[in-house]
């Protein structure tokens, strides 16, 4: 069960940066979902170093413009894409100062082409009301993959700020596509310890939760599993049962 739970969540990931509907990629439901997340992460750098020694000259003229003016070059005429492909190789204070000059709408879709992974340096220093009025922006737009591949990018302070400010369905949605599972255990720790249990509520109340919830519960540690275990009793029958098999 975790593997397919994590098979499906790397398809919608793989989809995104494929440009394609995952229905096109179902096919693949049954690859070990590492497998799945080399594969995606290979299709990214391929991408993203198509072109990177044009990428790597346009950041070194950057230097020599203000950032105000880069910034409005950035909006006017470079558009997010090529944006998010220049972060991997900019020099990091000149990306911090041009990304906090950007609108939040702007670096929202910057965010969705970026691959944190390049650009982790520039995305921990940005300051703490610019990450939150992203998050509030793509959380809007229920782009739940782009918040989920920046969880393990930024410090604790601000992840427990931003994730202040998201809902009970699309926190479930942001864990269930984190690119490091390994943090879910961590990161719902930085939550209110209420709100644990409300998570499970929002998933008894719409079923299409029920895949992240239970994904939810596979990655966390057993002391946290064992205080929702009282919860259990009032959630639908089909999804109670799989929940106390998870936990077992």
């Amino acid at each position: 069960m975790t593997e397919n739970h994590e098979a499906e969540a790397e398809i919608l990931k793989l989809a995104r940066v494929l440009g394609v509907e995952p229905e096109r990629l179902q096919y693949l439901a049954r690859v070990d979902a590492d497998d799945l997340k080399a594969f995606r992460e290979q299709v990214t750098d391929t991408l993203f170093d198509a072109n990177i020694a044009v990428l790597q000259r346009m950041a070194l003229a950057a230097r020599l413009l203000p950032g105000a003016v880069l910034a409005k070059i950035a909006e006017k005429v470079f558009g997010p894409l090529l944006c998010a492909r220049i972060a991997g190789v900019v020099d990091v204070s000149r990306g911090v100062d041009v990304a906090k000059r950007l609108s939040p709408r702007f670096l929202s879709e910057v965010a969705a082409d970026l691959d944190p992974r390049r650009a982790s340096a520039i995305i921990s220093r940005i300051p703490l009301e610019t990450v939150l009025a992203v998050a509030d922006e793509l959380a809007r737009r229920e782009d739940w993959i782009t918040l989920g591949r920046f969880v393990g990018h930024l410090p604790d302070p601000t992840v427990r700020r931003a994730l202040e400010q998201i809902d009970d369905p699309g926190l479930l949605r942001i864990a269930f596509v984190l690119d490091d599972k390994n943090r879910i255990d961590h990161v719902v720790g930085l939550l209110p310890a209420h709100r644990l249990g409300r998570l499970l509520t929002a998933a008894g109340a719409d079923e299409d939760l029920w895949t992240p919830a239970l994904d939810l519960l596979n990655h966390l540690g057993d002391a946290r599993r064992e205080t929702l275990e009282p919860m259990l009793g009032g959630l639908p029958d089909g999804l109670r049962e799989r929940a106390q098999a998870t936990i077992r």
